[in-house]
């Protein structure tokens, strides 16, 4: 399993890359830029379970997972000024 634990590392952060990406959009969308608290305490929760993790694929993963999470905080905040410069939809009011 170590001589994996790269190419497992690595496919993670695709994969969570993608999923931030998607939340980003999406919390935006329906839940304005607020939702970066969402962010804040997925990052913070991912990176206090990468400290106490035994294992390195774990620590490594949540950490990851963390770090992504704090950085979409921004993005979410930059996907507001996208929808006002119509590069995505914007919701419509009901």
């Amino acid at each position: 399993m170590e001589q994996f634990s790269g190419v497992i590392t690595g496919a993670s952060l695709f994969v969570i890359i993608y999923i931030s990406q998607w939340a980003c959009i999406k919390g935006e969308y329906y839940f304005t830029k607020k939702f970066w608290i969402v962010f804040l305490i997925t990052g913070i929760t991912g990176i206090a379970i990468s400290l106490f993790a035994q294992n390195i694929i774990i620590s490594s993963i949540s950490s990851i997972f963390g770090f992504v999470s704090l950085w979409g905080i921004g993005e979410t905040i930059q996907q507001e000024k996208r929808v006002k410069k119509g590069w995505f939809p914007k919701r419509k009011k009901n």
